[in-house]
């Protein structure tokens, strides 16, 4: 279960990262570090059966979908970011809200 944490880790870092490397967007780079922190994170307390690991993976998950949706609205969904952040957080949300509703 933690592997699509360290999945989403990777890809919100390598996302900012490229974010700034392209447009010089301090923003892309600190958001796409917190929320690869933040999935790495969860990743490992998941691999430790530790707690807290799927909510924070669920929360971090919701929160990038719903950002994702605020910024997509006004350009409906033609700008690359929007959308991939939809997509991530719809994939991250319905993944481990599965999970937990399987668990709790």
């Amino acid at each position: 279960m933690e592997h699509p944490a360290y999945t989403l880790a990777a890809l919100t870092a390598m996302g900012g990262a490229m974010g700034f490397a392209r447009k010089g967007s301090e923003p892309s780079l600190l958001a796409g570090l917190a929320f690869g922190g933040i999935y790495g994170y969860a990743g490992y307390l998941l691999s430790r059966n530790a707690d807290g690991g799927l909510e924070l993976a669920l929360g971090a998950s919701s929160l990038m979908l719903v950002t994702g949706i605020a910024r997509g609205i006004p350009s409906r969904f033609s700008k690359p970011v929007p959308l991939v952040l939809t997509i991530l957080g719809g994939l991250g949300a319905t993944y481990y809200g599965k999970k937990y509703k399987e668990f709790y």
